[in-house]
């Protein structure tokens, strides 16, 4: 963190979205890679579990991060941290029930490296990034639909326009 980033609040990536889902199952789609691959990334080695580490793929990317479980409250919040130093960022989940058919999902990721123009790239790419998320995990939860939207934001035929 540079001097300048010292004496304000440091950038982070904010996204919420309300899911018409009960609190449980929306938790569940967060820690169960064979529900969360419906919407984020390919595959996942377990599910997250108290304390617990695993391994997310997007195999369209050729990309996978180490997860590891910091915080864990079914149904309420959800804390990691990803990827490998030196480019460890902190993602939290909370959930809170709006009614019983009613989740509120909010995703803060914290703690961006590198100059102030690397960590404001990197919270407003990540800001995109969970909205989209969030996006495709309301459409899966509440439609059973799988809009592919992390796979086709940058699909390999089209990476060269850049």
């Amino acid at each position: 963190m540079t001097s300048t980033q010292d004496s304000k609040a440091a950038p982070v990536a904010k996204a919420t979205m309300m899911i018409r889902r009960p609190v449980a199952e929306v938790f569940a789609a967060f820690v169960d890679p064979a529900i969360t691959s419906k919407f984020w990334f390919s595959r996942g080695t377990e599910p997250l579990r108290p304390g617990g580490t695993a391994q997310w793929f997007w195999d369209w990317y050729g990309v996978s991060a180490k997860v590891e479980v910091l915080d864990f409250e079914p149904g309420a919040r959800l804390r990691i941290q990803w990827n490998d130093p030196p480019t460890v960022t902190f993602v939290e989940w909370t959930f809170t029930a709006l009614s019983p058919e009613r989740t509120y999902v909010r995703v803060v990721e914290s703690g961006f490296h590198g100059d102030d123009q690397a960590v404001v790239a990197g919270a407003l790419d990540s800001t995109g990034g969970f909205n989209m998320v969030l996006a495709g995990a309301k459409a899966w939860l509440e439609h059973g639909i799988q809009l592919e939207l992390v796979a086709d934001h940058f699909p390999e035929d089209a990476r060269h326009l850049g």
